[in-house]
């Protein structure tokens, strides 16, 4: 983002470049005591348009049966997850 705001004047006067400056090189700050922000309209979206609901977005991302990966059952150097600890 720019360091220095534009002013109102400046703004009215080179709406054209800050609209280019604010697509090549980020928002655009206009006005001194109250500070407005310029955007393009794409970045503007990406924050303000909801997300997916949690269980929606799981539901949709979730790993089918094929991706997870399994361990081998038959074998034997698996450590079994209840076994009782072997006694020396």
């Amino acid at each position: 983002m720019n360091d220095r705001p534009w002013t109102v004047s400046e703004a009215k006067a080179h709406l054209s470049e800050i609209l280019r400056r604010a697509r090549t090189e980020g928002p655009q700050r206009i006005g001194a005591r109250e500070t407005f922000v310029v955007v393009p309209e794409a970045e503007w979206r990406r924050h303000v348009e909801p997300r997916l609901p949690l269980g929606r977005w799981l539901l949709e991302n979730m790993p089918t049966g094929d991706e997870v990966p399994l361990p081998d059952r038959r074998d034997p150097e698996r450590p079994l997850p209840f076994a009782e600890p072997e006694k020396a």
